[in-house]
């Protein structure tokens, strides 16, 4: 059985919005266990639910608890998100440190969670002492204030990127790059045209002009598909060109 991802507990959490908002990028980053310490205006709240967009599923179970203590009962591993270390003295981490510690523990079956604080006071000494260790995310000096949504989105975030690895190499309905034969015929279309247009001027440097063109285009890493939409486009400018070219030499003959 694959052990579950941390928990997000909201300590005192103030606005609807917010929590609805929390529960959005829980969705996004495969959290699904929201718990909540004593929410100001009570729960349910009905505007949580309008701002999770549809990601109700951690609204729909969210426990909610009169004490902290009660809340992360149960958990061995539980990180404090703060700027503030208050009068602890407990390590601090960033937010891809913690979720690689928490990934460990997680891994080796241990139920863990990440703890926020509400949004005017964040959180308490005393709610601090609860946990393992503070996670602070690295904002500017300049401007400290992060909405809670915000907090919870960057440390979901690092949390999911640590447990996939790493991002996948392309999307599964992504069609795979054109082979390389294919896009050598386009290159050699391209430049055969552009010879005829004099456009390798002046010939000594038509080897790095040409190089570079290559490089460029190899870049886009076109489908076949695309290749051969490419491809026909050189193909009309040519005809257009050509079509051109005989109006004015018509035009010439006939004066």
């Amino acid at each position: 059985m694959t052990a579950a991802p941390p928990c997000v507990i909201l300590n005192e959490p103030q606005l609807a919005e917010n929590i609805g908002a929390v529960a959005r990028v829980m969705g996004n980053f495969g959290l699904y266990d929201m718990r909540m310490v004593r929410p100001r205006d009570g729960w349910p709240q009905e505007r949580a639910w309008a701002n999770a967009s549809g990601a109700s599923w951690p609204l729909d179970n969210a426990k909610i608890f009169d004490r902290l203590e009660d809340a992360v009962a149960g958990l061995t591993q539980i990180y404090a998100t703060t700027a503030r270390a208050r009068e602890t003295a407990l390590p601090i981490l960033t937010p891809r440190d913690a979720a690689a510690r928490l990934a460990g523990a997680v891994a080796g079956g241990q139920a863990c969670g990440l703890l926020f604080g509400g949004e005017r006071a964040g959180l308490e000494t005393a709610d601090i002492a609860l946990c393992q260790a503070i996670v602070t995310i690295p904002i500017d000096e300049k401007f400290r204030s992060l909405n809670l949504a915000q907090a919870v989105a960057i440390n979901a975030y690092e949390w999911r990127l640590t447990v996939m690895g790493e991002a996948p190499a392309r999307f599964d309905n992504q069609e795979a790059p054109a082979p390389r034969e294919v896009q050598l015929g386009m290159f050699e279309q391209l430049e055969a045209e552009l010879d005829h247009a004099g456009f390798f001027h002046p010939p000594e440097k038509r080897p790095s002009m040409q190089r570079n063109l290559r490089v460029a285009l190899s870049k886009a890493n076109m489908t076949t598909q695309e290749v051969r939409t490419f491809r026909g486009v050189i193909t009309a400018l040519s005809k257009g060109r050509g079509r051109v070219l005989a109006k004015l030499a018509a035009a010439k003959a006939g004066k």
